[in-house]
C-alpha cells in the first residue's frame, strides 16, 4: 500500500447532482426491450453453434468418405 492515499470528500449536495446526471446520461431500456435483446442474443448463439456443428459434421463425412486409392490385396 502507498503511504500517501488521497481521499476525496463528496458533499451530500454534490452526490445528488451527480446521481441525476448519471441517470439522464444512461438511456434506460424498458423491460420488454431488454428481454427481446436477450432472446435475440441467445438465438444468435444457438444459430452460430448449430452452423459450426453442421460444418464440422460435413467435414468429417467428407474426410471419412473421401475416395481413397485402392491398393492390391497382397
Amino acid at each position: 500500500m502507498t503511504a500517501k492515499m488521497k481521499i476525496k470528500v463528496i458533499k451530500k449536495s454534490e452526490l445528488t447532482n451527480t446521481a441525476v446526471v448519471k441517470k439522464s446520461a444512461v438511456k434506460e431500456k424498458k423491460p420488454t426491450q431488454a428481454a427481446r435483446e436477450m432472446v435475440s442474443n441467445v438465438t444468435n448463439w444457438v444459430t452460430e453453434f448449430q452452423q459450426r456443428r453442421r460444418e464440422e459434421t460435413k467435414q468429417a463425412f467428407e474426410k471419412f468418405l473421401a475416395p481413397r486409392p485402392q491398393t492390391n490385396g497382397v
